[in-house]
């Protein structure tokens, strides 16, 4: 059968035969008025392949055919864009570099042509040879936006950060449009590599550069809680982490497990188990949060947390399809804990083997969060599971539970 490509080469080529038969019907013509316009033979021997199925020889019949001129260049264009889309780059590059060949082609034209090979060079993973062109466009030309937004794609994936702040800067006062978010991101992004390095001073500064004058992200708070806990400041540390839950922010999965860390090396868990009942006392709906956290994370021995678990496994309705909960309740208390307990390891063993995160963009769903969605490339748009998706997983391993 047919393909989509296949049909619209063939349009290609019946309007340029039709704008040939055009140019002969009505254009100059010579001093023999009343003959009619030659019909290119070239044509159909270019429509032939294409109705046999023969795409490959098509295309390149097509490419040697065509001559670049003012008649057909956006011919060219309209089929190196065709190429990139079928994901023949290759062929892409060849029509977009004859373009720019042309010694007599303005400077518009170049602009469109660098920028088409831009792209090529780009979805071909050429991401050198795609920046040095985007760097062109953007110092002047009318795709400077554009190639400022692809610059920024390329440094984010390459992680040079600092270029992509540069690019992100000189984007926003070309757009008109903020890019707070993202270039937080992108001091973030140089803070945690700072704080890899133990250069705790340069992580501190991108921090700050992070939240100053944008908005304050949760992540800038995170890290910051990061470096006070690297360098030994549990104070800071405890302040910070404790802010980010006490703000019922979705990266309680992230900062209660570092909160338990802290307090058991200091030896003041009862401390957390304190300020963890004076907060769920005034927000009872953190409970299914905190259970989840605890289960994924497994994190046990602490009171409130386990009672929050405890509440949690009672009353999540899949359970009860495998669990008895009334002969569990009916037991005598060691039996009840030790039912619990087998039910609770089997759960956390279960949320290992489940993404934990989901972009709430696109759907893109991870084990560990991730700032930068890797399918929608957007900023921040991750958020954890509220409730562990059991259903599934149990009915595939009742016998565990």
């Amino acid at each position: 059968m047919p393909t989509e490509s296949t049909f619209l080469l063939a349009g290609l080529f019946l309007l340029l035969a039709a704008a040939g038969w055009a140019l002969g019907r009505f254009g100059e013509r010579d001093e023999d008025e009343d003959a009619p316009p030659p019909l290119n033979i070239d044509y159909l021997k270019g429509l032939n392949f294409l109705l046999n199925e023969q795409t490959d020889q098509a295309l390149e019949h097509f490419l040697k055919m065509v001559r670049v001129d003012d008649k057909t260049i956006e011919t060219h264009f309209a089929l190196g864009s065709l190429f990139r889309r079928r994901g023949e780059v290759d062929r892409a590059i060849r029509i977009h570099q004859n373009i720019i060949a042309r010694p007599d082609l303005a400077a518009e034209q170049r602009d469109q042509a660098m920028y088409s090979l831009a792209k090529d060079y780009l979805r071909a993973g050429l991401l050198d040879r795609a920046e040095n062109i985007f760097g062109q466009l953007a110092a002047g030309s009318r795709y400077q936006v554009e190639a400022l937004e692809n610059l920024c794609k390329i440094y984010e994936q390459e992680r040079e950060w600092q270029r992509a702040i540069e690019s992100g800067q000189k984007l926003e006062v070309l757009s008109g449009q903020s890019l707070a978010l993202q270039i937080a991101h992108y001091y973030c992004e140089l803070a945690e590599q700072a704080l890899s390095k133990k250069d705790f001073n340069a992580a501190r500064a991108f921090v700050k550069k992070a939240q100053s004058g944008r908005p304050r992200t949760q992540r800038g708070a995170l890290t910051r809680a990061h470096i006070a806990h690297e360098t030994n400041d549990s104070k800071t540390a405890l302040r910070l982490y404790h802010r980010i839950i006490d703000e019922n922010t979705y990266l309680i999965t992230e900062a209660l497990p570092a909160l338990v860390k802290i307090y058991e090396d200091e030896s003041s868990i009862g401390q957390l188990d304190k300020s963890l009942r004076a907060l769920l006392t005034k927000m009872p709906e953190m409970k299914t949060d905190v259970a989840y956290t605890a289960i994924v994370n497994d994190i046990g021995g602490i009171d409130i947390i386990d009672e929050c678990v405890e509440e949690y496994m009672l009353n999540e309705p899949t359970l009860t399809e495998f669990v008895d909960i009334q002969a569990v309740n009916a037991s005598s208390a060691a039996d009840r804990s030790l039912a619990l307990a087998k039910v609770r390891a089997a759960l956390s063993k279960l949320a290992s083997t489940i993404p934990r995160y989901q972009c709430k963009e696109c759907g893109f769903s991870s084990q560990r969060l991730l700032w930068q969605c890797p399918s929608c490339r957007d900023w921040e748009t991750q958020r954890p599971f509220t409730t562990v998706s059991f259903d599934t997983l149990l009915q595939r391993s009742s016998g565990s539970v």
